[in-house]
């Protein structure tokens, strides 16, 4: 016991190494740990071989980019990370993983732990099911199997919709966004409830998209965002300036083109997910609010 809390110190005494002094860590090593998400629709995925892709990916290696200028580095070496929604949170506060810009919902709880950018992507919580399914509500997921992935906050939003009063039903995880796709895909589970842009990706890269729907009211508006250490302003600060650059130039209206409106690898088919006013209007005003407040807009 007295060992494992040794170590565990070590591994906090690290994340409060770093959660001052991003900057200097990045520059002092010449590289940057950025987390990557294996499956998180568009927005970040990887093509395997270690090759990570995606909307939020790539706006990732831009931040990078636009650090190593402000640093005067000559070289910075980009490395991924990949993490899940269960580790992300503890790899970013250890120092394993210094930028995460995947799929993480910005909330009162989790700034607890860590800090966010300003937010690049607006989401909303969906129902997806198969076509056939008969489910069209949140009243007809009663007695079914509903997945969701380990470590969101996806069903914990449906038990606490309105109309989701007297809904029973069986929960089901998967250990990311793929696997729980698959418990959708195979009948193991009914429906899958996760962000809309991540069903849309999933589905357009399955064996048969025309299978599959996205139905249902809302479940929940969400304000995504990269996800840094506590405690570093200064890091948090060029972080945003960055990206505050990309949607000065449009850079990042091309990049959300590129990702959501275009055939994408591997399968070269389109999420097709349409810019939308929310999000627009967080580039437009840039904030960190996480989604409590952003709720009562």
């Amino acid at each position: 016991m007295k060992k494992t809390l040794l170590a565990l110190a070590a591994v906090l005494a690290v994340g409060m190494a770093h959660a001052e002094d991003t900057l200097k860590k990045i520059k002092d090593s010449g590289s940057i740990t950025l987390g990557a998400r294996e499956s998180s629709g568009a927005l970040a995925y990887t093509l395997g071989d270690g090759k990570y892709v995606g909307f939020h990916t790539e706006m990732a290696q831009r931040i990078a980019a636009d650090l190593q200028k402000q640093l005067g580095l000559a070289k910075l070496d980009v490395k991924f990370q990949p993490v899940t929604s269960q580790n992300r949170i503890p790899l970013v506060q250890n120092g394993t993983v210094d930028l995460e810009c995947g799929s993480t919902t910005n909330n009162t709880a989790r700034q607890k732990d860590v800090a966010f950018a300003m937010t690049t992507y607006v989401e909303e919580v969906r129902i997806a099911t198969k076509a056939n399914s008969g489910i069209n509500s949140i009243k007809d997921l009663t007695g079914k199997t509903v997945a969701t992935t380990t470590g969101t906050t996806s069903v914990q939003t449906l038990r606490k919709h309105e109309r989701a009063n007297g809904v029973e039903f069986k929960e089901l995880f998967g250990k990311d966004h793929a696997d729980s796709f698959l418990l959708l895909e195979s009948g193991r589970a009914d429906a899958f409830v996760m962000d809309g842009q991540i069903l849309a990706g999933n589905i357009s890269k399955s064996k048969n998209p025309a299978d599959f729907k996205i139905v249902g009211e809302v479940l929940s508006t969400e304000p995504i965002a990269c996800m840094m250490r506590k405690d570093d302003p200064a890091f948090k600060k060029a972080v945003d300036d960055s990206i505050k650059g990309l949607v000065k130039s449009g850079e990042l209206a091309k990049l959300y083109d590129k990702w959501f409106m275009q055939a994408i690898p591997p399968s070269n088919t389109k999420v097709g997910l349409p810019l939308s006013e929310a999000t627009k209007a967080a580039w437009a005003n840039p904030n960190d609010k996480p989604m409590e407040e952003y709720a009562k807009k």
